[in-house]
Protein backbone atom coordinates (compact mmCIF):
# COMPACT_ATOMS: atom_id res chain seq x y z
CA UNK A 1 0.00 0.00 0.00
CA UNK A 2 1.15 3.37 -0.37
CA UNK A 3 3.08 5.43 2.22
CA UNK A 4 -0.19 8.15 3.04
CA UNK A 5 -1.48 8.05 6.39
CA UNK A 6 -5.12 9.08 7.39
CA UNK A 7 -5.29 12.21 9.39
CA UNK A 8 -7.39 12.26 12.25
CA UNK A 9 -9.81 15.67 11.93
CA UNK A 10 -13.03 16.65 14.15
CA UNK A 11 -16.26 16.36 12.15
CA UNK A 12 -16.45 20.03 12.25
CA UNK A 13 -13.45 19.93 10.54
CA UNK A 14 -14.43 17.49 8.03
CA UNK A 15 -17.61 19.36 7.29
CA UNK A 16 -15.19 22.57 6.62
CA UNK A 17 -14.72 20.44 3.62
CA UNK A 18 -17.49 20.61 1.85
CA UNK A 19 -17.96 24.24 -0.56
CA UNK A 20 -21.08 24.93 -2.67
CA UNK A 21 -21.90 23.15 -5.27
CA UNK A 22 -20.25 19.96 -4.25
CA UNK A 23 -21.10 16.57 -4.82
CA UNK A 24 -21.02 14.45 -1.34
CA UNK A 25 -21.63 10.54 -1.03
CA UNK A 26 -23.12 9.17 1.79
CA UNK A 27 -23.00 5.56 0.77
CA UNK A 28 -25.57 3.38 1.43
CA UNK A 29 -28.06 2.13 4.83
CA UNK A 30 -25.98 1.55 8.15
CA UNK A 31 -22.93 2.65 6.29
CA UNK A 32 -24.89 6.29 5.92
CA UNK A 33 -22.41 8.32 8.52
CA UNK A 34 -24.12 10.22 11.88
CA UNK A 35 -22.07 12.71 12.74
CA UNK A 36 -20.85 14.09 9.58
CA UNK A 37 -24.39 14.40 8.33
CA UNK A 38 -25.65 16.78 11.67
CA UNK A 39 -22.06 18.61 10.85
CA UNK A 40 -23.21 19.66 7.05
CA UNK A 41 -26.17 20.48 8.34
CA UNK A 42 -25.23 22.74 10.24
CA UNK A 43 -23.75 24.71 7.99
CA UNK A 44 -26.44 25.32 5.87
CA UNK A 45 -26.52 29.05 6.04
CA UNK A 46 -22.82 28.91 4.79
CA UNK A 47 -23.64 26.51 1.47
CA UNK A 48 -25.99 26.82 -1.86
CA UNK A 49 -26.65 23.49 -4.23
CA UNK A 50 -25.10 20.91 -2.63
CA UNK A 51 -26.01 17.42 -4.00
CA UNK A 52 -26.12 14.35 -1.21
CA UNK A 53 -26.59 11.09 -2.23
CA UNK A 54 -27.34 8.33 0.00
CA UNK A 55 -29.64 4.80 -0.18
CA UNK A 56 -31.61 3.00 2.38
CA UNK A 57 -31.75 5.53 4.79
CA UNK A 58 -32.58 4.34 8.72
CA UNK A 59 -32.28 7.60 10.45
CA UNK A 60 -33.22 10.97 9.91
CA UNK A 61 -30.75 12.89 7.05
CA UNK A 62 -29.95 16.18 8.55
CA UNK A 63 -29.20 18.10 5.59
CA UNK A 64 -32.50 17.52 4.16
CA UNK A 65 -34.43 17.93 7.34
CA UNK A 66 -32.94 21.62 7.69
CA UNK A 67 -33.39 22.70 4.71
CA UNK A 68 -37.54 21.88 3.58
CA UNK A 69 -36.94 24.07 0.30
CA UNK A 70 -33.41 22.50 -1.15
CA UNK A 71 -32.60 26.23 -1.29
CA UNK A 72 -28.80 24.68 0.13
CA UNK A 73 -29.05 21.44 -0.27
CA UNK A 74 -30.78 18.50 -2.49
CA UNK A 75 -30.61 14.72 -1.46
CA UNK A 76 -31.15 11.51 -3.69
CA UNK A 77 -31.45 8.14 -3.20
CA UNK A 78 -30.77 4.96 -4.77
CA UNK A 79 -33.68 3.03 -3.09
CA UNK A 80 -36.41 4.39 -0.12
CA UNK A 81 -36.48 3.80 3.05
CA UNK A 82 -39.62 4.57 4.94
CA UNK A 83 -38.37 7.55 6.17
CA UNK A 84 -36.88 8.57 2.55
CA UNK A 85 -40.32 7.59 1.27
CA UNK A 86 -41.74 10.47 3.80
CA UNK A 87 -39.15 12.52 2.36
CA UNK A 88 -40.65 12.12 -1.20
CA UNK A 89 -43.29 12.62 -0.15
CA UNK A 90 -42.15 16.59 1.33
CA UNK A 91 -40.73 16.78 -1.87
CA UNK A 92 -37.18 16.56 -0.01
CA UNK A 93 -35.70 13.38 -1.56
CA UNK A 94 -35.53 12.64 -5.58
CA UNK A 95 -35.33 8.55 -6.48
CA UNK A 96 -32.59 7.58 -9.08
CA UNK A 97 -33.36 4.55 -10.93
CA UNK A 98 -31.05 1.49 -10.71
CA UNK A 99 -30.82 -2.40 -10.65
CA UNK A 100 -28.65 -2.85 -7.37
CA UNK A 101 -26.38 -5.41 -9.01
CA UNK A 102 -25.42 -3.04 -11.32
CA UNK A 103 -24.22 0.07 -8.80
CA UNK A 104 -20.75 -0.34 -8.70
CA UNK A 105 -20.48 -0.33 -12.84
CA UNK A 106 -22.77 2.85 -12.64
CA UNK A 107 -20.23 4.41 -9.77
CA UNK A 108 -16.93 3.38 -12.14
CA UNK A 109 -18.55 3.84 -15.61
CA UNK A 110 -21.36 6.84 -14.97
CA UNK A 111 -21.03 8.70 -12.01
CA UNK A 112 -19.05 12.05 -11.69
CA UNK A 113 -15.83 12.29 -9.21
CA UNK A 114 -17.56 12.72 -6.04
CA UNK A 115 -15.92 16.16 -4.26
CA UNK A 116 -16.17 14.12 -1.01
CA UNK A 117 -17.31 10.77 0.50
CA UNK A 118 -18.06 9.76 3.72
CA UNK A 119 -18.77 6.75 5.26
CA UNK A 120 -19.78 4.71 8.46
CA UNK A 121 -17.01 1.76 8.94
CA UNK A 122 -15.37 -0.11 11.68
CA UNK A 123 -12.62 1.55 13.26
CA UNK A 124 -9.23 0.47 11.59
CA UNK A 125 -8.10 -3.23 11.82
CA UNK A 126 -4.58 -3.92 12.71
CA UNK A 127 -3.79 -4.52 9.04
CA UNK A 128 -4.71 -0.92 8.18
CA UNK A 129 -8.08 -1.79 6.81
CA UNK A 130 -11.28 0.18 7.32
CA UNK A 131 -14.09 -2.34 7.35
CA UNK A 132 -17.46 -2.02 5.63
CA UNK A 133 -19.15 -4.02 7.68
CA UNK A 134 -22.88 -4.61 7.18
CA UNK A 135 -23.04 -1.55 4.55
CA UNK A 136 -20.33 -3.03 1.51
CA UNK A 137 -22.80 -3.57 -1.24
CA UNK A 138 -20.93 -0.48 -3.33
CA UNK A 139 -18.88 1.21 -1.19
CA UNK A 140 -15.50 0.18 -2.56
CA UNK A 141 -16.75 1.60 -5.63
CA UNK A 142 -17.97 4.89 -3.99
CA UNK A 143 -14.42 5.13 -2.45
CA UNK A 144 -13.01 4.57 -5.66
CA UNK A 145 -14.54 7.98 -7.08
CA UNK A 146 -14.31 9.83 -4.16
CA UNK A 147 -11.30 13.26 -4.13
CA UNK A 148 -11.74 13.46 -0.78
CA UNK A 149 -12.77 10.32 1.61
CA UNK A 150 -13.57 10.52 4.79
CA UNK A 151 -14.57 7.62 7.42
CA UNK A 152 -16.93 7.79 9.92
CA UNK A 153 -15.66 4.93 12.59
CA UNK A 154 -18.05 3.13 14.91
CA UNK A 155 -17.71 0.22 17.40
CA UNK A 156 -20.84 -0.27 16.66
CA UNK A 157 -20.42 -1.59 13.03
CA UNK A 158 -19.82 -5.70 12.90
CA UNK A 159 -16.56 -6.11 11.17
CA UNK A 160 -18.10 -8.59 8.48
CA UNK A 161 -15.30 -10.82 6.29
CA UNK A 162 -15.44 -10.79 2.67
CA UNK A 163 -14.36 -9.51 -0.68
CA UNK A 164 -14.34 -5.77 -1.01
CA UNK A 165 -15.12 -5.26 2.31
CA UNK A 166 -13.20 -2.66 3.74
CA UNK A 167 -10.72 0.44 2.38
CA UNK A 168 -6.99 0.67 3.23
CA UNK A 169 -5.95 3.96 5.22
CA UNK A 170 -3.25 4.38 2.88
CA UNK A 171 -6.75 5.08 0.59
CA UNK A 172 -8.70 7.34 3.12
CA UNK A 173 -7.86 10.84 3.90
CA UNK A 174 -9.49 11.68 6.97
CA UNK A 175 -10.90 9.77 9.49
CA UNK A 176 -14.07 11.04 12.34
CA UNK A 177 -13.98 9.47 15.22
CA UNK A 178 -18.08 7.79 15.44
CA UNK A 179 -20.30 8.30 18.69
CA UNK A 180 -20.52 4.33 18.81
CA UNK A 181 -23.80 4.77 19.45
CA UNK A 182 -26.14 1.55 18.85
CA UNK A 183 -26.56 0.97 15.09
CA UNK A 184 -30.42 1.33 14.05
CA UNK A 185 -32.44 -1.79 14.24
CA UNK A 186 -35.17 -3.16 12.11
CA UNK A 187 -37.60 -4.99 14.04
CA UNK A 188 -39.27 -7.39 12.81
CA UNK A 189 -43.51 -7.52 12.20
CA UNK A 190 -45.58 -10.43 13.70
CA UNK A 191 -46.53 -12.27 10.90
CA UNK A 192 -49.86 -12.24 10.18
CA UNK A 193 -52.19 -14.45 9.21
CA UNK A 194 -52.39 -13.61 5.79
CA UNK A 195 -48.25 -13.80 6.26
CA UNK A 196 -48.61 -17.65 7.37
CA UNK A 197 -50.57 -18.71 4.60
CA UNK A 198 -48.35 -17.34 1.88
CA UNK A 199 -45.39 -18.33 3.58
CA UNK A 200 -46.61 -22.17 4.31
CA UNK A 201 -47.23 -22.56 0.50
CA UNK A 202 -43.69 -20.93 -0.26
CA UNK A 203 -41.82 -22.85 2.40
CA UNK A 204 -43.84 -26.53 0.92
CA UNK A 205 -41.89 -25.84 -2.47
CA UNK A 206 -38.65 -25.30 -0.95
CA UNK A 207 -36.53 -28.68 -1.43
CA UNK A 208 -33.49 -29.75 0.06
CA UNK A 209 -29.97 -28.30 -1.00
CA UNK A 210 -32.02 -25.09 -1.54
CA UNK A 211 -29.74 -21.92 -2.16
CA UNK A 212 -31.97 -19.19 -0.76
CA UNK A 213 -32.67 -15.04 -1.33
CA UNK A 214 -35.28 -13.64 0.46
CA UNK A 215 -36.67 -9.90 0.52
CA UNK A 216 -37.41 -7.70 3.14
CA UNK A 217 -40.76 -7.77 5.03
CA UNK A 218 -42.95 -9.58 6.99
CA UNK A 219 -44.28 -11.81 4.13
CA UNK A 220 -40.69 -13.35 3.06
CA UNK A 221 -39.41 -13.36 6.68
CA UNK A 222 -42.21 -15.81 7.37
CA UNK A 223 -40.93 -18.08 5.44
CA UNK A 224 -38.21 -18.87 7.61
CA UNK A 225 -40.19 -20.02 10.13
CA UNK A 226 -41.80 -22.33 8.45
CA UNK A 227 -38.71 -23.89 6.76
CA UNK A 228 -37.84 -24.49 10.44
CA UNK A 229 -41.13 -27.08 10.45
CA UNK A 230 -40.61 -28.86 7.02
CA UNK A 231 -37.78 -30.48 7.57
CA UNK A 232 -35.11 -29.13 5.16
CA UNK A 233 -31.92 -30.17 5.04
CA UNK A 234 -28.19 -28.59 3.54
CA UNK A 235 -30.25 -24.89 2.94
CA UNK A 236 -27.58 -22.31 1.12
CA UNK A 237 -27.78 -18.40 1.33
CA UNK A 238 -27.06 -16.68 -1.46
CA UNK A 239 -29.01 -13.03 -0.84
CA UNK A 240 -29.00 -9.06 -1.53
CA UNK A 241 -30.07 -8.96 1.37
CA UNK A 242 -29.52 -10.62 5.35
CA UNK A 243 -32.15 -10.82 7.58
CA UNK A 244 -33.02 -12.04 10.94
CA UNK A 245 -35.03 -15.27 10.00
CA UNK A 246 -32.00 -16.43 8.25
CA UNK A 247 -30.27 -16.19 11.62
CA UNK A 248 -32.37 -18.85 13.00
CA UNK A 249 -32.45 -21.32 10.12
CA UNK A 250 -28.50 -21.14 10.71
CA UNK A 251 -28.49 -21.44 14.37
CA UNK A 252 -31.08 -24.53 13.83
CA UNK A 253 -28.43 -26.43 11.83
CA UNK A 254 -30.82 -25.86 8.57
CA UNK A 255 -28.26 -23.97 6.56
CA UNK A 256 -24.72 -25.46 5.46
CA UNK A 257 -24.51 -24.58 2.43
CA UNK A 258 -22.97 -27.62 1.65
CA UNK A 259 -24.78 -28.15 -1.54
CA UNK A 260 -23.76 -24.79 -2.88
CA UNK A 261 -21.30 -24.18 -6.38
CA UNK A 262 -20.52 -21.05 -5.40
CA UNK A 263 -19.16 -20.20 -1.83
CA UNK A 264 -19.74 -23.43 -0.81
CA UNK A 265 -20.12 -23.74 3.16
CA UNK A 266 -20.74 -19.53 3.16
CA UNK A 267 -23.72 -17.10 3.69
CA UNK A 268 -23.42 -14.39 1.02
CA UNK A 269 -24.79 -11.42 1.14
CA UNK A 270 -24.42 -7.60 0.14
CA UNK A 271 -26.00 -5.59 2.83
CA UNK A 272 -27.71 -6.55 6.10
CA UNK A 273 -30.04 -4.72 8.37
CA UNK A 274 -32.21 -6.37 11.38
CA UNK A 275 -32.05 -6.42 14.93
CA UNK A 276 -28.84 -6.37 17.44
CA UNK A 277 -29.22 -9.94 17.64
CA UNK A 278 -28.75 -10.31 13.95
CA UNK A 279 -25.45 -7.61 14.05
CA UNK A 280 -23.88 -9.91 17.01
CA UNK A 281 -24.33 -13.11 14.72
CA UNK A 282 -22.28 -11.59 11.61
CA UNK A 283 -19.63 -9.83 13.83
CA UNK A 284 -16.36 -11.73 12.79
CA UNK A 285 -18.68 -14.84 11.66
CA UNK A 286 -16.65 -17.10 9.75
CA UNK A 287 -19.16 -18.65 7.67
CA UNK A 288 -20.68 -15.37 6.90
CA UNK A 289 -18.89 -13.17 3.95
CA UNK A 290 -19.93 -10.41 2.35
CA UNK A 291 -19.72 -9.81 -1.12
CA UNK A 292 -20.14 -6.76 -3.80
CA UNK A 293 -23.73 -6.12 -4.86
CA UNK A 294 -22.35 -6.69 -8.30
CA UNK A 295 -21.22 -10.37 -7.37
CA UNK A 296 -24.39 -11.15 -5.07
CA UNK A 297 -26.93 -10.20 -7.64
CA UNK A 298 -26.17 -10.24 -11.02
CA UNK A 299 -28.17 -13.15 -12.99
CA UNK A 300 -25.11 -15.31 -14.00
CA UNK A 301 -23.23 -15.16 -10.43
CA UNK A 302 -26.81 -15.96 -9.48
CA UNK A 303 -27.31 -19.01 -11.53
CA UNK A 304 -24.01 -20.98 -10.30
CA UNK A 305 -25.69 -22.54 -7.28
CA UNK A 306 -28.67 -25.13 -7.81
CA UNK A 307 -31.97 -24.60 -6.72
CA UNK A 308 -31.83 -21.08 -6.24
CA UNK A 309 -35.72 -19.98 -4.94
CA UNK A 310 -36.12 -16.21 -4.79
CA UNK A 311 -38.88 -14.92 -2.48
CA UNK A 312 -39.74 -10.86 -2.78
CA UNK A 313 -42.87 -9.32 -2.38
CA UNK A 314 -45.03 -6.99 -4.48
CA UNK A 315 -47.95 -4.07 -4.32
CA UNK A 316 -49.66 -4.82 -7.09
CA UNK A 317 -49.82 -7.18 -10.35
CA UNK A 318 -51.84 -7.28 -13.25
CA UNK A 319 -53.90 -10.12 -14.87
CA UNK A 320 -50.57 -10.74 -17.98
CA UNK A 321 -48.49 -11.41 -14.42
CA UNK A 322 -46.62 -7.85 -14.42
CA UNK A 323 -45.48 -7.05 -10.30
CA UNK A 324 -45.28 -3.53 -9.66
CA UNK A 325 -43.11 -3.57 -6.47
CA UNK A 326 -41.69 0.17 -5.86
CA UNK A 327 -44.32 2.61 -6.79
CA UNK A 328 -48.10 3.62 -6.38
CA UNK A 329 -49.37 5.35 -9.43
CA UNK A 330 -46.47 8.44 -9.39
CA UNK A 331 -46.01 7.78 -5.42
CA UNK A 332 -42.34 6.30 -5.40
CA UNK A 333 -42.51 3.99 -2.33
CA UNK A 334 -38.98 1.97 -2.39
CA UNK A 335 -36.90 1.14 -5.82
CA UNK A 336 -36.49 -1.70 -8.09
CA UNK A 337 -33.55 -2.96 -5.69
CA UNK A 338 -32.00 -6.55 -6.87
CA UNK A 339 -35.97 -7.94 -7.38
CA UNK A 340 -35.97 -8.45 -11.02
CA UNK A 341 -32.01 -9.82 -11.14
CA UNK A 342 -32.58 -12.62 -8.35
CA UNK A 343 -36.16 -13.46 -10.10
CA UNK A 344 -34.04 -13.92 -13.86
CA UNK A 345 -31.21 -15.47 -11.56
CA UNK A 346 -33.29 -18.17 -9.87
CA UNK A 347 -35.12 -18.96 -13.22
CA UNK A 348 -31.60 -19.46 -14.87
CA UNK A 349 -30.65 -21.93 -11.97
CA UNK A 350 -30.67 -25.64 -12.25
CA UNK A 351 -33.97 -26.27 -10.19
CA UNK A 352 -34.37 -22.61 -9.28
CA UNK A 353 -37.95 -21.04 -8.61
CA UNK A 354 -38.87 -17.43 -8.11
CA UNK A 355 -42.02 -16.24 -6.23
CA UNK A 356 -43.34 -12.74 -5.89
CA UNK A 357 -45.64 -13.07 -3.31
CA UNK A 358 -48.39 -10.50 -1.79
CA UNK A 359 -51.75 -10.01 0.25
CA UNK A 360 -54.11 -10.09 -2.14
CA UNK A 361 -55.87 -7.26 -0.76
CA UNK A 362 -54.85 -4.10 1.58
CA UNK A 363 -56.81 -1.15 3.37
CA UNK A 364 -57.15 2.24 1.59
CA UNK A 365 -59.16 4.45 3.44
CA UNK A 366 -61.11 2.18 5.09
CA UNK A 367 -62.34 0.26 2.13
CA UNK A 368 -60.62 -2.80 0.84
CA UNK A 369 -59.07 -2.80 -2.20
CA UNK A 370 -57.91 -5.66 -4.35
CA UNK A 371 -54.11 -6.40 -5.19
CA UNK A 372 -54.61 -8.14 -8.15
CA UNK A 373 -55.92 -5.75 -11.28
CA UNK A 374 -57.15 -6.00 -14.48
CA UNK A 375 -54.41 -3.16 -15.35
CA UNK A 376 -52.30 -1.66 -13.20
CA UNK A 377 -52.57 1.98 -11.31
CA UNK A 378 -51.75 4.55 -13.64
CA UNK A 379 -48.61 5.54 -13.15
CA UNK A 380 -47.23 2.63 -11.55
CA UNK A 381 -43.45 1.17 -12.19
CA UNK A 382 -43.27 -2.48 -13.58
CA UNK A 383 -40.47 -4.04 -11.65
CA UNK A 384 -40.80 -7.56 -12.82
CA UNK A 385 -42.22 -7.92 -16.53
CA UNK A 386 -44.53 -10.43 -17.33
CA UNK A 387 -42.19 -12.69 -19.26
CA UNK A 388 -40.09 -13.11 -15.96
CA UNK A 389 -42.38 -14.03 -13.28
CA UNK A 390 -42.57 -17.41 -12.31
CA UNK A 391 -44.81 -18.20 -9.07
CA UNK A 392 -47.25 -16.17 -8.38
CA UNK A 393 -48.26 -16.58 -4.02
CA UNK A 394 -51.33 -15.13 -2.25
CA UNK A 395 -52.77 -16.60 1.08
CA UNK A 396 -55.59 -18.08 -1.70
CA UNK A 397 -52.81 -19.84 -3.44
CA UNK A 398 -50.22 -20.28 -5.90
CA UNK A 399 -49.68 -20.16 -9.81
CA UNK A 400 -46.95 -20.35 -12.08
CA UNK A 401 -47.25 -18.67 -15.37
CA UNK A 402 -44.23 -19.86 -16.95
CA UNK A 403 -45.62 -20.64 -20.51
CA UNK A 404 -48.78 -19.62 -19.84
CA UNK A 405 -51.34 -17.76 -22.47
CA UNK A 406 -52.69 -14.37 -21.16
CA UNK A 407 -55.76 -16.13 -20.81
CA UNK A 408 -54.42 -18.59 -18.72
CA UNK A 409 -52.19 -16.33 -17.01
CA UNK A 410 -55.89 -14.19 -16.53
CA UNK A 411 -57.28 -17.36 -14.96
CA UNK A 412 -54.77 -18.58 -12.52
CA UNK A 413 -54.61 -14.83 -11.17
CA UNK A 414 -58.31 -14.42 -10.59
CA UNK A 415 -57.80 -17.22 -8.71
CA UNK A 416 -55.50 -16.37 -6.51
CA UNK A 417 -57.33 -12.90 -5.39
CA UNK A 418 -59.81 -12.50 -2.71
CA UNK A 419 -62.77 -14.31 -3.91
CA UNK A 420 -65.10 -10.55 -3.07
CA UNK A 421 -63.06 -8.94 -6.38
CA UNK A 422 -62.82 -12.48 -8.75
CA UNK A 423 -66.29 -11.79 -10.83
CA UNK A 424 -65.16 -8.13 -11.18
CA UNK A 425 -61.85 -9.45 -12.35
CA UNK A 426 -63.40 -12.07 -14.69
CA UNK A 427 -65.67 -9.31 -16.43
CA UNK A 428 -63.32 -7.07 -16.60
CA UNK A 429 -60.72 -9.51 -18.22
CA UNK A 430 -63.48 -10.63 -21.07
CA UNK A 431 -63.89 -6.87 -21.81
CA UNK A 432 -60.13 -6.37 -22.19
CA UNK A 433 -60.12 -9.30 -24.22
CA UNK A 434 -57.37 -11.20 -21.77
CA UNK A 435 -60.29 -13.95 -21.47
CA UNK A 436 -61.49 -15.55 -25.19
CA UNK A 437 -65.02 -16.29 -25.87
CA UNK A 438 -65.99 -20.08 -25.37
CA UNK A 439 -63.15 -20.81 -22.99
CA UNK A 440 -62.11 -20.68 -19.68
Amino acid sequence: MGSKQAKRITVAEAAALVRSGDRIDYGLCLGIPDLFDRALAARAAELRGVRVRGGVATHPIHVAEVDPIGEHFLYESWHFSAYERKLHDAQRCHYIPMNFGELPDYYRRFVDPIDVVCLKTCPMDEHGYFNFGVAGAAHKAVTERARVLIVETSKAMPYVYGCEESVHASEVDFVIEGDDAPLAELQNPKPTEIDRKVAALIAAEVEDGACLQIGIGGMPNAVCAYLKETGVRDLGIHTEMFVDGMVDLIEAGLVTGARKRLDRFQSVFTFALGTQRQYAFIHRNPRIASKPVDYTNLPQNIMQNDKVFSINNTTQIDLQGQAASESSGSRHLTGTGGQLQFVRGAYASAGGKSFICLSSTYDKKGARQSRIVSSLTPGNIVTTPRTDVMYVVTEHGLANLKGKSVAERAKGLIGLAHPDFREALEREARENHLLPKGFF
